[in-house]
């Protein structure tokens, strides 16, 4: 299968640079997934897990949002805050929540509510996720 370079870079460090087959991402409007010839795309990331596949092997990474830009038959994911899976904190994430459930509480309805709302459920389902992946 044909590969692409792929990098993944947030604000602390460059956490993955290297060939890939395969990338599948959490956009706002859904996950995608990029193969090589994939046509230019620049999507905004939620909250969610970034899968690299590479020779049958997958490297996953949690980012907390970002952008991802595929031209040139290269993918650079930009995020706002990222780590391996391993290295994630998923306790702090809890936290995170907890803390976001308390501030909501107290928030009145309207638009800003809904997007804060949403943050959480994307919150949620990392949590989920890796902690049933971390069961294993």
């Amino acid at each position: 299968m044909a590969t692409f370079p792929m990098s993944l870079v947030s604000p602390e460090r460059l956490l993955f640079t290297e060939a890939v087959e395969q990338a599948d991402l959490p956009g706002m409007e859904g996950d995608f997934g990029v193969l090589s010839g994939h046509a230019p795309i620049v999507a905004e990331l939620r909250p969610g897990i970034v899968t690299a596949i590479s020779g049958g092997e997958r490297r996953r990474f949690v980012v907390l949002g970002g952008l991802a830009e595929f031209s040139n038959d290269e993918l650079t994911v930009l995020a706002e805050n990222a780590a391996t899976a391993e290295e994630f904190d998923v306790a702090e994430l809890q936290g995170r929540i907890e803390e976001m459930q308390q501030t909501l509480a107290q928030q009145p309805a309207g638009d800003e509510l809904d997007q804060a709302v949403a943050r959480l459920d994307h919150y949620k389902s990392i949590h989920a996720m890796l902690t049933v992946t971390n069961a294993f």
